[in-house]
């Protein structure tokens, strides 16, 4: 016999898991893991693992302060203007919508997305929420504290 008590805190703490302020925050499994993947794959792809690793970080970082950012790795990137990949004319956009596992970077973003979907990737920006190429210097970047250089990208809290 199962004791009930056990079984209504799992029960429960799965409810809270699923939804936040009444609002659904896990959608399907893959689908969110496929757009932190592409995602990760049209930013970071020539940074290999290690920059694929921390734009996934900063996907997550975002999910877990949630707000304006979105609740879940789907809201947070196809939030606008947030990831250039996903631009309307962005050059990427359209490879990464494409790209399949016979791609060995996505391959590796599929797993990395994965680990960070279940919490066991582990956070190499110092909890960045925000990034860019070093080739640029946007406005933002000076009200904020920079926290890592990986790659070509610099990241911020």
């Amino acid at each position: 016999m199962q004791n009930p008590i056990g079984v209504a805190l799992v029960a429960g703490f799965g409810l809270f898991l699923i939804y936040r302020g009444g609002k659904e925050i896990m959608t399907d499994t893959n689908e969110q893991i496929d757009y932190m993947a592409r995602t990760a794959w049209g930013e970071a792809r020539g940074e290999g693992a290690t920059g694929m690793q921390a734009v996934i970080n900063v996907i997550m970082n975002r999910v877990k302060k949630g707000g304006w950012y979105g609740l879940t790795p789907k809201e947070v990137v196809l939030k606008k203007w947030q990831f250039s990949c996903w631009n309307a004319g962005d050059p990427n956009r359209d490879k990464l919508l494409a790209v399949t596992t016979a791609d060995k970077n996505f391959a590796k973003a599929l797993e990395l997305a994965t680990l960070a979907y279940n919490g066991q990737l582990p956070d190499i920006t110092g909890g960045a929420v925000n990034y860019h190429a070093k080739s640029v210097s946007p406005s933002w970047a000076a009200k904020m504290t920079k926290t890592a250089t990986i790659g070509s990208h610099i990241f911020y809290v």
